[in-house]
């Protein structure tokens, strides 16, 4: 299905670095990233602080500044 369409975000995102070597168990993460040599963020779901996922360096830094 190709009805992709663009989004912007309502409000803001909370996230940390992520820590080199730290357990992700719990964090959803693509097979595409590779945290340990990306060394990008984990963004939490401000709401349910138990849904957690990985967002790479580069889009990252291309889509967020802090608030």
């Amino acid at each position: 299905m190709e009805n992709w369409k663009q989004y912007k975000r309502k409000g803001l995102s909370e996230m940390r670095p992520y820590i080199k070597d730290e357990d992700l168990t719990g964090v959803s993460v693509s097979k595409e990233d590779n945290p340990e040599t990306d060394m990008g963020m984990i963004a939490r779901n401000p709401k349910n602080h138990e849904d957690k996922w990985y967002v790479a360096r580069k889009y990252f830094e291309d889509n967020f500044e802090e608030a």
